[in-house]
């Protein structure tokens, strides 16, 4: 096990409200928009989700690493948030099937962390003042210096990523001789996603972020399109926009999840915002009004379509709201045979109440 000694830690957040506390991970200095989770476990999913590229998560569970990690229960092939703030940072693990310590995981990956913290007050205080970027460091501790530091990082705001986190080369995934063929257009997609569309026998191949519509279809001739989710602001994204409006117009079967759900609305003209604190967690209570019925689900989201709009469309109609705050989690394009929620049916991790999702694109592709 990694030698590990509880040094002290700074996390400093844009507004100039400091936390001290002590370092985890690898030593040094992250900045990132800070964001938190609200998940009672699945800390390693969420770790490698893409569609947390360049943030600080900060976890509200006390415990963090205390089952260990298993390189099995990844969702991409390495860490993706930019760095990690909690409570209590565990380096010894109960579970058997583990392979190491969180804080061998971290070195391994020079990630950044922070222990130690009132995380229950900094989530407050991030709830009150919303999103913002944010500097950790356990090699500099003086306060203007990582102000002057952090005063440098971009505003998530604008920020194109996806290209950043999606694969370089194509791939496949599942059976070649699956009844059904998806395209996937990965922006970030998590491998539970894709693990969903292989026990429903749909053989899947994912291509680049900047892949063009005509280049998926001569390839592959899939019966349906996958538009991911991912990090970023989905209105920075043009390269994206115009390939899902080419899926609808050559009327192919298309589902998105939380980006891709972002881009159905912006092709569709509805504009999308950046919210005042996203969704982050695996309880967040959605009502399908097509069927009237309620779902818990996972979410991870600090962008979302504008209500407004999304009602006064012509073009699409909503079938998911979320009883929290009334947002839209989900539509689907009159006459056409393309939908998108905003949540994670794959729920890696969380509630697997929304699966369903996965065999209503399966039953568009049998119809086709």
């Amino acid at each position: 096990m990694t030698n590990y000694t509880k040094l002290p830690a700074v996390l400093l957040l844009a507004d100039g409200t400091v936390f001290h506390g002590k370092a985890a991970g690898k030593i040094g200095t992250t900045t990132g928009e800070i964001c938190f989770n609200t998940g009672m476990t699945g800390y390693q999913e969420i770790f490698t989700d893409p569609s947390y590229f360049g943030q600080i998560m900060v976890t509200t569970n006390a415990h963090i690493g205390n089952y260990g990690i298993n390189k099995e229960e990844t969702e991409s092939e390495k860490i993706q948030i930019a760095g990690l703030v909690c409570k209590n940072y565990n380096i010894a693990y109960s579970r058997k099937q583990a392979d190491e310590s969180i804080q061998d995981y971290f070195q391994e990956q020079n990630i950044t962390c922070i222990s130690d913290i009132d995380t229950r007050q900094l989530v407050r205080h991030i709830r009150d003042k919303g999103a913002m970027n944010a500097i950790i460091s356990s090699e500099i501790l003086d306060i203007e210096e990582l102000k002057k530091k952090l005063s440098e990082v971009p505003s998530m705001d604008g920020l194109e990523l996806s290209s950043q986190v999606s694969t370089n080369e194509t791939y496949t995934f599942g059976n070649e001789n699956a009844p059904y063929r998806v395209a996937v257009l990965d922006l970030g997609v998590k491998k539970n996603i894709l693990r969903n569309f292989s026990d429903r026998d749909v053989y899947a191949k994912v291509y680049p972020a900047k892949t063009s519509f005509e280049e998926m279809e001569k390839d592959f001739q899939p019966n349906g399109y996958f538009i991911s989710n991912g990090p970023g602001d989905p209105s920075a994204m043009p390269y994206a926009i115009d390939t899902v409006k080419k899926v609808l117009e050559a009327d192919k079967p298309m589902f998105g999840i939380c980006l891709g759900h972002q881009l159905l609305a912006l092709a569709n003209g509805i504009p999308t915002k950046k919210m005042f604190n996203g969704h982050r967690g695996l309880n967040h209570p959605v009502k399908n009004i097509i069927k009237d019925h309620c779902e818990v689900t996972s979410q991870n989201h600090g962008f979302g379509v504008v209500q407004d709009a999304v009602r006064a469309s012509d073009k699409v109609e909503v079938t998911h709201v979320n009883l929290n705050d009334q947002s839209i989690e989900g539509i689907r394009v009159k006459d056409k045979k393309a939908f998108s929620v905003q949540y994670h049916p794959e729920s890696s991790p969380g509630p697997h109440d929304s699966r369903y999702l996965f065999d209503d694109f399966v039953d568009l592709m049998k119809d086709k």
